[in-house]
């Protein structure tokens, strides 16, 4: 039996855009920015970051460092990979 561990990635998970919804929405629920940031690079990857670096008009490598822990994107960066994922930023106001 080997005792190496394989590194857990949760972008493998991300194999569905129910799975990415459900996922997203708990990481904002929670409201850590930086989880926030590096979710977004989750899905990204989970996604192919080839294709979104294309529809972005970002390099790859730019992506990887943008949403990398501890990153602090530009907010358009955010907004455009946010797009090419086919996400929405939508406000409710809670009832109460």
């Amino acid at each position: 039996m080997s005792d190496t561990l394989v590194p857990f990635d949760i972008a493998t998970l991300l194999d569905s855009d129910q799975a990415i919804s459900e996922y997203l929405s708990q990481v904002l629920a929670d409201g850590d920015t930086d989880e926030l940031i590096r979710a977004l690079g989750h899905v990204a990857r989970a996604r192919g970051m080839t294709q979104i670096a294309k529809a972005t008009g970002q390099g790859r490598a730019s992506l990887y460092k943008a949403f990398a822990p501890g990153a602090k994107p530009r907010f358009d960066t955010v907004v455009k990979v946010m797009r090419a994922l086919g996400l929405q930023l939508c406000t409710t106001v809670p009832r109460g």
